[in-house]
């Protein structure tokens, strides 16, 4: 799907999505990838849902968002609590939901000034 044209690149937004990968920018990424409002996307190593540890949520929290929108993949799933006790030990809130909701939830939230992070896990091949 499709979303709004961006005409700045000032903000990282979500600007495309299927089962396959998301588009940042109109920039096409085809694996998981962590997303915030003011720096460029960067590759995350979580291959699949199955595979998420306490360290993939280390790692964003090393950036103090106020929130995490984890999306999942093609349905909700949700992770266990320790492994995001990195973010909530500082209060940092994390929402699960199916990656294409995850999409769109990021870009009101970026688009009302929040700091949020969109974790969001690509597997092509096992979509």
């Amino acid at each position: 799907m499709k979303l709004h044209a961006s005409t700045t690149k000032q903000y990282q937004t979500v600007t495309g999505y299927d089962d396959q990968g998301v588009e940042i920018n109109a920039e096409r990424y085809d694996y998981s990838v962590i997303v915030m409002p003011e720096t460029p996307p960067r590759r995350w190593d979580a291959p699949d849902f199955e595979s998420l540890t306490a360290e993939h949520f280390e790692q964003i929290e090393a950036d103090k968002p106020d929130v995490v929108i984890l999306g999942t993949g093609e349905r909700q799933r949700f992770v266990h609590p320790r492994l995001i006790a990195a973010l909530s030990s500082r209060h940092i809130g994390v929402e699960s939901m199916d990656s294409k909701a995850a999409c769109r939830t990021y870009n009101v939230l970026m688009g009302e000034g929040r700091k949020v992070t969109l974790a969001l896990i690509i597997n092509p091949a096992g979509a």
